[in-house]
């Protein structure tokens, strides 16, 4: 009698156990068998809400929802994960920022894109919700609002879009290779450009703009009619020009001497005839030589905003010996180039040697002066700064050592305050 109870008794536990697992997995809670982390991640106290294997619904595409830091339910799409069940998700290296405004923006990097909203989170930048976990690193985000945005992802170019604000993020087209490395834009819900590619329905396909040859950097396509180039026929000069007509004629509006060939151009123009022009120089001794140009006339007159000639690398792109009075950026190296409007720019720079290597400096009357910030920011491992107006601004600093810090503006770069260090994630319930 005895053998046979201790048999019952032995039956009786498996069975409850066995319940209870079924019980956890049915609610979305992780089961016995489970890894701790497998619903959510901590970053710095902040949730980084990831579906479990559970909660995703790959079939049918449909949203689900997860437990928020807040104890609201945050909806991942239904095409979040496109197969991979990733229990956390490491914001170690931030490679994509965009502001919807002051309060609420995306974020992106290895394989993920996340956003914040400071109404929900209380502060900004304090919470961010994972929203798509792939495969790849996120090169580029674009929001036209709060409800529309796009994220290319590097090497492949695959291009993914959202409607509903990030609930469901999925493929829609892939950016040609050879507007992969421009700046995606868009300027209504259909129309975009990336580099010389245009597209007309929201991603999906892409037709070739005209670009002259000779091309240095990527061109910038501002609307269908008028687009900017930097090209160098020789290594000693280099040519800015300008279209008005979708690349069908090319107007040379600057040319002008340099003593080291041009490596790279940066362009960004977010009015019509308006364009602020980076231009990379030499390299050397952790130093790179730049030079920042702007007009707002459509290249009829153009003003010097950066000369940023250094002893390792040379003379600054197309500045003379005699043009003494033009403005320097700190650091050694160019950082990040954000233009808001014809008046307003921000430039990041970067000195490898120093211990706090980034820093930020702007302009707000198109580069009549230069204001270099005062302070600086520590991480080598990238800066990512975005500008929802004049005033208000946020700026995260990579480090492959430490955690990504991200700092916020609201007096124009006055100040910037400490509003989020991305901790390594902890697993849920710890």
């Amino acid at each position: 009698m005895k053998k046979k109870t201790s048999v019952w008794v032995l039956l009786l536990a498996v069975a409850i156990v066995a319940a209870g697992c079924e019980k956890g997995s049915q609610t979305g809670q992780p089961a016995q068998s489970q890894p701790k982390d497998a619903a959510s991640a901590q970053v710095n106290g902040s949730a980084a809400t990831v579906a479990t294997p559970e909660q995703q619904t790959a079939s049918d595409g449909k949203n689900s929802t997860t437990p928020s830091s807040t104890g609201k339910p945050v909806e991942t799409g239904g095409q979040a994960s496109t197969g991979a069940n990733i229990a956390k998700v490491r914001m170690d290296n931030i490679t994509a920022l965009r502001l919807i405004n002051g309060q609420s923006g995306w974020i992106g990097g290895n394989g993920w894109i996340a956003r914040t909203d400071a109404a929900a989170s209380g502060s900004v930048g304090s919470t961010w919700n994972v929203q798509y976990q792939g495969q790849g690193t996120v090169q580029q985000i674009f929001a036209l609002n709060g409800q529309q945005a796009w994220a290319v992802m590097a090497d492949s170019g695959s291009l993914l879009t959202t409607r509903d604000g990030g609930k469901r993020w999925e493929v829609v087209g892939t950016v040609p290779e050879q507007g992969r490395a421009g700046f995606l834009h868009f300027v209504s819900s259909k129309e975009g450009f990336s580099g010389s590619q245009y597209t007309k329905d929201g991603g999906q396909s892409w037709s070739s703009l005209p670009v002259p040859g000779h091309l240095v950097g990527q061109p910038y396509y501002h609307d269908r009619q008028n687009g900017w180039v930097v090209t160098q026929d020789t290594d000693r000069s280099f040519q800015i020009l300008h279209t008005v007509d979708g690349g069908q004629k090319w107007t040379t509006v600057m040319s002008r001497s340099t003593e080291t060939p041009l490596n790279g151009a940066i362009i960004r123009s977010v009015e019509r005839g308006n364009a602020w022009i980076e231009l990379v120089g030499d390299t050397g001794m952790n130093q790179t030589s730049y030079s920042l140009w702007h007009t707002a006339n459509s290249g009829q007159s153009w003003r010097a905003v950066l000369a940023n000639t250094t002893a390792g690398a040379g003379p600054a792109p197309g500045i003379s010996q005699q043009e003494k009075q033009i403005p320097k950026n700190e650091g050694a190296a160019p950082g990040m180039l954000y233009a808001i409007n014809s008046s307003t720019a921000w430039m990041g720079g970067y000195c490898a040697p120093c211990d706090k290597p980034n820093t930020i400096g702007w302009t707000t009357d198109g580069g009549k002066t230069w204001n270099n910030g005062k302070q600086g920011f520590a991480g080598y491992g990238g800066q990512q700064i975005g500008m929802a107006n004049a005033k208000e601004g946020w700026a995260i600093f990579s480090d492959s050592e430490q955690a990504p810090v991200m700092y916020t503006t609201s007096d124009g770069g006055q100040h910037w305050t400490q509003s989020h260090v991305f901790d390594k994630p902890v697993a849920s319930g710890s």
